[in-house]
């Protein structure tokens, strides 16, 4: 269930990052190794993958990346932003996501009721001293999903999924 105690174990972590001017990334609490959520929103990774075809023609392919973790709430927005993505023909993965595989993204973003999308420019790990830059500007795939999640909400476009009720 989603409720405000949820986030309480994030308080001190929270304060920390902010202090030093960031926002939260919270790892596993078995290994911190793995990407868990972002402060209090789901986290995705957006990455272009080279793969060659059955023609031995090499294609790219759009990857939708997003934790498994028996540690985060579910997400309506980012079950419909994994729908929207299919949609627009990406591979959606769903697994657990090693820290280290931040170098491998070329968009990143929070997720959820809130912030509906919100891009990730940087990663810092100040215990391993490493930035993982992803990018300087919101990219395009996230800038797509933002959109296309907008126009339904906002009904701009039909509504093929059942998501909205006009009252």
């Amino acid at each position: 269930f989603k409720v405000g105690g949820n986030y309480a174990a994030s308080f001190r972590g929270t304060e920390t990052a902010h202090a030093q001017g960031y926002d939260c990334l919270f790892t596993d609490a078995k290994t911190h190794h793995y990407i868990d959520e972002c402060s209090a929103a789901n986290f995705i990774g957006i990455r272009e993958k080279r793969v060659e075809s059955q023609k031995s023609k090499v294609e790219s392919r759009i990857e939708y990346l997003t934790p498994r973790s028996s540690a985060i709430l579910p997400s309506i927005t980012n079950d419909s932003l994994m729908k929207l993505a299919r949609k627009m023909g990406m591979k959606v993965i769903r697994r657990h996501i090693p820290v280290e595989e931040l170098a491998t993204f070329s968009e990143a973003a929070a997720c959820g009721t809130a912030c509906v999308l919100s891009p990730i420019d940087k990663v810092v790990d100040p215990d391993k001293n490493v930035i993982y830059h992803i990018s300087d500007e919101p990219g395009p795939i996230v800038t797509r999903l933002y959109h296309a999640l907008q126009d339904i909400q906002y009904g701009r476009v039909r509504d093929q999924y059942g998501w909205t009720e006009v009252i």
